[in-house]
């Protein structure tokens, strides 16, 4: 069928409902006879010259005659009177009046529009006719505050949780809304911004369009939106606006993959009648619209409708069945049910007027009368609870309250429902049963939504956000033309396009920071070179070409110093910081013949040898004070023995054996002392042999300084002016060197060949450089704190924020970040992370690791101790024994008869037994 006979045959089709409705419907005309229904009227305000209103003026229609035909021995019938208001208020705000006035309905099922509802809802209220709207959804009209007003459609509010769920699972932070200049358009958005607000989502800038915008209007508010950073944007419009903003915007190429485009349910749930063109125009939009159980009565009136479809009513088909249409068809269901219930006599179906004359040809806004039946019919409606096409059928609060909502992805001429939400669960892929059971958590999160296609036919989630100065242009990133350390930025050079690729540690920790910034960025790399593609100067004047505006960002392994934040702005860093010393290790001492010597120091050598000398003598004196047979002979023999004895206690040779109680004391304290020593001495040696060769040449950056030695820094960096400003070193005395295999050169040659004595560099370098050599150099000295490397950006650059916390998110993420390096093998060789852990990440110093004699001083004293102890004890003993000798003696001498009494008392003692005697 062309579109000029399907619209003449919408026309035909609309005059044909209208006869119907003016004369009290088809259902009442299949009765036969009619003067038993008691006739309830009823006003229909519905707008015939849309599509819209067309398609609900035919489905109360189809609604009448199936509710009568269910229920055929009914005593009432609804009488509607049908009223065209189009889409004027006062127009609306009359035809309500006339409805009152001359038909004395006693309930109004309009009108579609919240603008024209606020007056009839002011005139129902004085008449005590309720208006009961299908499609009125603002919220700025509340049943609350109007009681005469019943909304058998649900609230535009109850969307915008389900809408916030959405744009918090994708993580957008900015969202304009697009919205129609109605009250329709206009109450919904003050929800919709404390609802963003609570998810953290600015709203940069609203659009409001007006429905009789002409399209150079539109295009113009849509430029002003282009201008804009922000590219999610939220439509809330009806479907006769809605699909014109579609169709232009789709036409100015808004509809890319950078863009995210949302739409509510005033669009979602009428996106058959917007037409074929405006479908097109909307591929990869996503929606939020109520849920609709398919229940088997819904089925089964679908397929009725269907096949109608292929008959003779274009209006009615499949493709028209949407939720407002089911709405208006379940109010006419509504509203019959209660006029049967409520009513009892016929003269319930009257006005009482304090005006004599029941009709009146002029409208008179001070005379409407008072509806007697339209109370009960708004009770009743109320307290009304059934299942009808759309699902429960129950007013709360005076409007249907939605179960959940459907996501929809605009696929073709399709919808494809890629998740639901629910107030209890939030987001999720299915509504079964066994998900709402099992799932106590409230879910916002992406991984409960079927994978979505956007706008430009990409399964790629859009940024949501870009430049807007940046317009069709690309930023232009200067990047650095190395010719060393080629890990952290390399440029290859296509040999036959010359075109360049690019990695390295510092391009692939941009590509994931601008993968993690929260929009798209277009870009390009510049590299900073000369016509030779050599580089085309130092870093700083590479940064420098960021205020000179030739490049937008720069990229590489930039230090973040103070001096260049005078021109630029910084990023926080995404690597380590410092700038430190690298020297050569030492020659191999192992070589060194008295290398046995080190482990102990000469006062400790001395110390030792004098203790072996006195153990020896106080052996000799103990044990030949019991004259040990093993210490006898001359005394020069004994002294031998006793200081041989001494010192093959070292190696436990002694054979000798000792009788002496205070020399085994002496001995044991000794030989204790001795095992301590050997043991000392033999980790000492074991630590020179292996730690003691890794001892760097210098360590000290003033000895350096002092003795003008020419030392390293990497080429082009700011460690030059470190050097020179705040170290002290001779501008003279300066290599630069360029890639790890120079630092080695120079190293490696020495001051006395034309090398350097240590080379100054960052961090990173050093540690990639210590990763290829570090058997033959290491770091040592202080280190010099600087902020790492960073990314360059133009002073005040609202970018630099952003950048900064996409850092954060890549460094913090370990597993991306080793990712990232050992892909630029920025990583050791095990045998140098072998090397490292022996030395237990300890610095290496410059002092004497030999051992002393304060290592060791009280051991040596109690063994003084013991010893001196022992002597004393020993002669104290031979004193005491001496002592106890000369005693005995004496006592034996006092029992001897002196000589001269002898020899005078006793005649007969003879002078050689007085001789024998004294003796």
């Amino acid at each position: 069928m062309t579109a000029m006979s399907r619209s003449s045959t919408l026309a035909i089709f609309s005059c044909i409902v209208v006869l119907v409705f003016n004369s009290g419907g088809p259902a009442m005309a299949a009765e036969g006879d009619l003067s038993r229904k008691e006739r309830v009227k009823v006003g229909l305000l519905v707008d015939s010259n849309a599509t819209m209103g067309r398609i609900a003026s035919s489905y109360i229609n189809t609604a009448l005659s199936d509710f009568y035909e269910a229920h055929p021995s009914y005593r009432t019938r609804l009488s509607l009177h049908f009223r065209n208001p189009q889409n004027d208020v006062v127009l609306a705000a009359s035809a309500a009046l006339d409805l009152m006035q001359n038909e004395e309905v006693h309930a109004i099922i309009g009108p579609e529009w919240s603008s024209q509802a606020k007056f009839v809802i002011d005139l129902g209220i004085k008449a005590q006719v309720p208006i009961i709207s299908f499609s009125a959804t603002s919220p700025s009209l509340s049943p609350t505050q109007s009681r005469y007003f019943v909304r058998t459609a649900y609230d535009d509010c109850s969307q915008v949780e389900a809408i916030a769920a959405l744009i918090q699972a994708f993580g957008w932070r900015e969202i304009v809304p697009i919205y129609e200049d109605t009250d329709y358009g206009n109450g919904l958005i003050p929800y919709l911004t404390d609802a963003f607000q609570n998810i953290d989502t600015r709203v940069p800038y609203r659009s409001a369009i007006h429905p009789t915008a002409q399209d150079i209007d539109i295009l113009k508010e849509l430029n002003k939106v282009m201008t804009m950073s922000t590219r999610v944007f939220l439509v809330h419009m009806t479907a006769t606006l809605g699909s014109r903003l579609f169709v232009l915007a789709n036409e100015a190429g808004m509809l890319n993959e950078e863009s995210v485009w949302i739409v509510t349910d005033g669009l979602s749930s009428l996106l058959d009648p917007v037409g074929s063109t405006a479908m097109s125009s909307m591929q990869g939009v996503v929606g939020v619209r109520p849920y609709v159980p398919m229940s088997k009565r819904l089925k089964k009136f679908m397929e009725k409708q269907l096949n109608i479809s292929h008959g003779i009513s274009p209006t009615s088909g499949s493709e028209t069945v949407n939720l407002f249409t089911l709405w208006a068809y379940d109010t006419i269901w509504a509203l019959a049910m209660v006029a049967e219930k409520q009513w009892t006599s016929s003269d319930q179906l009257r006005y009482v007027r304090p005006s004599k004359n029941r009709k009146m040809a002029a409208l008179n806004f001070s005379d409407t009368g008072i509806s007697e039946m339209g109370p009960k019919l708004l009770q009743g409606i109320i307290n009304l609870s059934f299942y009808g096409l759309s699902g429960l059928f129950e007013m709360v609060h005076g409007q249907l309250q939605p179960s959940g909502f459907e996501i929809i992805n605009v696929l073709g001429n399709e919808e494809k429902i890629i998740g639901y939400w629910t107030p209890k669960h939030g987001l999720s892929k299915t509504l079964s049963n066994r998900t709402e059971e099992n799932r106590e958590y409230y879910s916002t999160s992406v991984d409960d939504l079927e994978p979505v296609l956007w706008p430009g036919k990409t399964p790629k989630e859009p940024k949501g956000w870009v430049m807007p100065t940046l317009k069709d242009t690309k930023m232009k990133i200067a990047v650095p033309v190395k010719t060393g350390f080629s890990e952290f930025f390399k440029i290859h050079w296509d040999q036959r396009t010359g075109v360049p690729s690019y990695s390295g540690f510092s391009y692939d920790m941009f590509i994931a920071v601008v993968d993690a910034l929260p929009f798209y960025i277009p870009y390009e790399f510049v590299p900073f070179m000369n016509a030779s593609r050599q580089s085309a100067g130092t870093y700083d004047e590479m940064l420098y070409q960021i205020k000179l505006q030739k490049v937008d960002i720069v990229v590489g392994d930039i230090t973040v110093v103070a001096n260049r934040s005078n021109y630029v702005d910084f990023t926080l860093p995404y690597s380590e910081s410092g700038v430190s010393m690298v020297v050569a290790i030492k020659d191999d001492e192992r070589r060194n013949m008295w290398i046995f010597l080190r482990p102990l120091s000469w006062d400790l050598w001395l110390t030792i040898g004098l203790s072996f000398v006195l153990t020896g003598l106080i052996v000799y004196f103990l044990e030949g004070r019991h004259q040990n047979e093993d210490f006898g002979g001359s005394r020069s023999e004994q002294l031998s023995t006793s200081l041989w004895f001494s010192f093959s206690t070292l190696v436990f040779a002694h054979r000798e054996k000792v009788v002496n109680n205070r020399t085994r004391l002496v001995l044991a304290v000794w030989i204790f002392l001795l095992l301590i020593i050997t043991q000392s001495y033999t980790a000492s040696l074991a630590s020179l042999l292996t730690v003691e060769r890794l001892q760097p040449q210098y360590v000290d950056v003033q000895e350096l300084v002092r003795k003008h030695h020419h030392v390293g820094y990497q080429k082009g960096s700011y460690v030059r002016e470190l050097l020179v400003r705040d170290l002290g070193f001779y501008e003279s005395r300066l290599v630069p060197l360029n890639s790890a295999e120079e630092y080695h050169e120079a190293l490696s040659n020495g001051i006395g060949n034309g090398g350097v004595a240590a080379i100054f560099a960052e961090t990173p370098y050093i540690k990639l450089f210590l990763g290829k050599y570090c058997n033959e150099y290491m770091m040592v000295g202080p280190t010099y704190k600087n902020d790492g490397f960073g990314f360059a950006f133009p002073r005040g650059s609202p970018l630099v924020s952003y950048f900064s916390r996409a850092i954060l998110n890549v460094t913090q993420d370990k597993t991306k970040m080793n990712e990232i390096e050992s892909k630029n093998h920025l990583w050791r060789s095990s045998s140098c992370q072998d090397e490292e852990s022996n030395q237990g990440g300890a610095t290496i110093s410059s002092r004497n690791l030999s051992l002393g004699v304060g290592s060791f001083s009280g051991l040596f004293i109690i063994t003084g101790i013991v010893a001196v102890l022992a002597v004393l004890a020993e002669l104290v003993k031979g004193f005491r024994t001496k002592f106890s000798l000369r005693k005995g003696i004496d006592r034996k001498n006092s029992k001897v008869v002196p000589l001269t009494s002898i020899g005078q008392g006793d005649p007969n003692t003879s002078p050689a037994n007085t001789t024998l005697s004294a003796a």
